[in-house]
């Protein structure tokens, strides 16, 4: 098993990875909207769903697969209002279509809107 850590994704806020790779996966832990460089999250669910696929790319990008390795991905709404921009952006970046999971949830860290975690085969 090899810890997958980048500067490019926020920090674990917890006793967890940003990743593992093991037996030729790449498993992320879910990622939320929080830009690496700032801290800060943006606002709007196309801004957070953005910032949450890019910080899935940078994890994907440190253990050297991309976004079309991706085979499954969960993710993680606070409304489910917000399904419809949620996946007009998702769709920009998980463009082979993975399998998902989609569910609506009481409350996400720091009250973000969104949240996604991915596995890709290396």
């Amino acid at each position: 098993m090899k810890v997958l850590e980048t500067k490019n994704a926020p920090g674990a806020i917890g006793p967890y990875s940003q990743g593992f790779e093991v037996n030729g996966f790449v498993y992320t832990s879910g990622q939320i909207p929080v830009d690496p460089a700032t801290g800060e999250v943006p606002a709007g669910i196309a801004a957070q769903a953005e910032q949450s696929c890019k910080n899935v790319g940078a994890i994907l990008d440190a253990a050297g697969v991309s976004f079309e390795q991706v085979f499954k991905t969960t993710c993680f709404l606070a409304d489910m209002g917000d399904f419809a921009a949620f996946n007009e952006v998702y769709a920009k970046f998980f463009t082979s279509k993975p399998a998902r999971s989609c569910v609506a949830v009481k409350d996400l860290p720091k009250g973000v809107l969104c949240e996604i975690e991915a596995i890709a085969a290396k």
